[in-house]
């Protein structure tokens, strides 16, 4: 089956004119409506516009981590609670599994542009909704909202694939990377600050407030990227379609079922969804820990925890992101070797091996640093490389997805976000009573061996990925391997 084939196809008594024309129709070479032929200058501009509504979003997440003991308390009249603290910070995770589920797919039906304009609105209302909430069970309701409506983490790769060709798309999916890292680092030292201050409730609004500037810039400057979107609109256009899709519902329907179809589909996906998930989930045990160790042992303020973030998020973000800026397609076109070789999604692999080794001895060194009460310089030096190692392994992940999934790399992100955001949600449960009951550094421990067992899946993948991609009709090659 060609990749320019639509996955899940309609039955062939049943198939849209439209959609069919749409998959047979191509653009013309230099094309100025293939966001491939767009302008540097244009397509970096989307980019920044990407970074723009991720940072906002990222800051409006992150923010809430070294204030989630207060909000609770304030909320259930001084009474906080710890398992109610991380549920505050991870459920955001969950409301994400559920965003790409419809989020990918509809972009796939109905371009990028409406499903992204639709899924900020909804995001600013639930923001607006979690600032003005009087109980701890509301506000996490909307915080699970707004994690769901967060289509920047679900598009972002797709529309980079959109407009770049694989050779460069590692730089632009690191660059894309640097805002939301600067939201997560600025956002709580704004949030611990200002909710000593003037309260926890500013924090929120502010969050509200940045959205909103960035979907006035979607709105007016985003162009469609998608390919089949701008095809079918040139169909329309050419009076050779009808105004709307007759069987848009099925077409729905089955684009929201085909994310499935792609994890459970390709063993190569499922196996790196659950690595990246893993590994992934690590940085919120990171964040529901750190507060708690530096408060109740460094005795740090709100304050001085949200500052402290800019080790967490700030300095180990930034060199995970220099690294994979300057390696990822650096090493692809190494392997690649000659120009006339097919350009594999294994070549991005490399860093991402090196640090799922890495990560077990990491995530067990915070562990007994926090146990042993070493210098706080030391424990922060600990959840910075903890950080970057995580990014070390979601970047260039992300980059074999938009490889490996080709014209439907948004469905094929999805298989990896569902299982990342659900492990990102749960597994942090599992903190509070590994640590009440071994300790900060068998608890961590536990955490290093768990991703030590994980750790040959991206080995093998790089070995025998090319081959095992050929079993599953959603990853074979692409036109960008051909």
């Amino acid at each position: 089956m060609s990749e320019e084939q639509p996955l899940l196809r309609p039955a062939a008594e049943h198939i849209d004119p439209d959609y069919e024309s749409a998959v047979i129709l191509d653009f013309e070479p230099n094309s100025p409506d293939n966001p491939r032929n767009w302008p540097d200058a244009f397509k970096w501009s989307v980019v920044l516009m990407l970074a723009c509504m991720a940072f906002a979003v990222t800051f409006t997440c992150i923010s809430i981590v070294p204030i989630a003991n207060q909000i609770v308390a304030d909320l259930d009249n001084g009474e906080p609670s710890s398992a109610g603290s991380t549920l505050l910070v991870t459920i955001w995770e969950f409301g994400e599994a559920g965003g790409p589920l419809l989020i990918a797919p509809l972009s796939e039906v109905f371009g990028r542009y409406p499903v992204m304009n639709v899924a900020n609105i909804i995001f600013i209302a639930a923001t607006l909704s979690a600032a003005l909430c009087q109980s701890t069970t509301l506000f996490i309701a909307c915080r699970a909202l707004t994690g769901f409506a967060v289509a920047v983490n679900v598009l972002n790769p797709a529309i980079i694939g959109d407009m770049f060709a694989p050779e460069q798309r590692g730089s632009a999916m690191s660059l894309i990377m640097c805002a939301p890292l600067i939201g997560g680092t600025i956002g709580p030292v704004v949030s611990g600050l200002i909710a000593e201050l003037v309260g926890w409730r500013v924090v929120v609004l502010i969050g509200a407030a940045l959205a909103v500037a960035c979907e006035v810039l979607f709105l007016t400057c985003f162009r469609e990227t998608y390919k089949l979107a701008i095809l079918r609109r040139r169909i329309q256009k050419l009076g050779k379609g009808s105004a709307q899709h007759r069987h848009g519902l099925e077409m729905v329907v089955k684009s929201v079922s085909r994310p499935f179809a792609v994890l459970f589909g390709s063993g190569v996906l499922s196996a790196l969804s659950l690595f990246g998930s893993v590994s992934f989930s690590y940085f919120y045990v990171l964040s529901v820990s750190l507060p708690g160790i530096l408060q109740d042992v460094y005795h740090f303020t709100p304050s001085e925890t949200g500052t402290a973030f800019i080790f967490l998020i700030g300095i180990g973000s930034f060199v995970s992101i220099a690294i994979c800026h300057t390696t990822i397609d650096r090493i692809s076109m190494y392997l690649r070797g000659s120009p006339n070789n097919p350009n594999l999604p294994e070549y991005s692999l490399p860093i991402l091996i090196i640090a799922g080794f890495t990560m077990p001895f990491v995530m067990s060194a915070y562990g007994w640093i926090a146990q042993y009460r070493l210098s706080v310089w030391i424990l922060l030096t600990a959840a910075a490389a903890l950080n970057a190692t995580t990014l070390l392994v979601l970047i260039p992940l992300s980059a074999y997805v938009v490889d490996a999934g080709g014209l439907y790399s948004a469905s094929a992100m999805t298989g990896v976000i569902v299982t990342r955001c659900l492990m990102g949600t749960f597994l942090p449960l599992t903190t509070a009573p590994l640590v009440d009951n071994l300790g900060y550094g068998w608890g961590c421990t536990i955490f290093g061996a768990l991703s030590l067992l994980l750790a040959p899946i991206p080995l093998l993948v790089l070995r025998y990925g090319e081959k095992w991609r050929q079993r599953s009709e959603y990853t074979r090659k692409s036109e960008d391997q051909e």
